[in-house]
């Protein structure tokens, strides 16, 4: 898990994505053998509708192995994301769906989760392992999070960790342009929830 003190990674030489953990739940670093789980599970509207308008659809038959090879492979060699998939601590081999971290502004998380795994609090425990990483790890001082209004399921996940809302705006989703939500958390915030305020 992640350490209470930040070491941030050298822009030079970033470090590895590590393998996290919650209860329920393995995060492992993206690679490119996990092409064909994505492309299997990702490929449905349920996931895609409130996912950010670059995502092509429909999803073509190499979306997953041109999102990791061209995409979020690189953008983690370079430290700039970090990209983990998830699995079930008693199915290691089975990945049900995706959690990531972006040194973007006002767009730092994001995830998802096949439907029938919905529903349970995984993607909680997924969110704040990511989110320890980022504030405890990386030594990042805020985490912004946007998300479609509609999209109750996901808010209620950044209430959850902390988070508030900050702003309002349109966005661009695959379901088209829709009221967006700014959610926000820093990490003195995140730090006092933990406990850890000397961090």
């Amino acid at each position: 898990m992640a350490t209470s003190k930040p070491a941030p990674a050298s822009k030079k030489f970033p470090m590895p994505v590590p393998e996290l953990a919650t209860p329920r739940l393995l995060l492992r670093p993206l690679t490119l053998a996990d092409a064909p789980a994505i492309q299997h599970a990702f490929a449905r509207w349920e996931i895609v509708r409130y996912l950010a308008d670059r995502v092509p659809w429909p999803y073509p038959e190499d979306g997953a192995l041109a999102f990791l090879r061209d995409a979020a492979l690189p953008a983690m060699a370079q430290g700039r994301e970090w990209h983990w998939s998830l699995r079930p601590r008693q199915e290691p081999g089975r990945l049900i769906g995706v959690v990531s971290l972006m040194d973007d502004p006002d767009n730092n998380r994001g995830f998802w989760i096949v439907p029938e795994w919905q529903g349970q609090g995984l993607m909680t425990e997924a969110a704040a392992a990511v989110t320890a990483y980022w504030f405890e790890v990386l030594g990042k001082p805020r985490l912004r999070v946007p998300k479609a209004a509609a999209n109750i399921a996901s808010s209620r996940i950044s209430a959850r960790g902390g988070m508030r809302m900050v702003a309002t705006e349109e966005r661009g989703y695959v379901s088209g342009r829709l009221p967006s939500e700014i959610w926000e958390i820093t990490r003195e915030e995140w730090l006092a929830r933990r406990g850890n305020t000397t961090g």
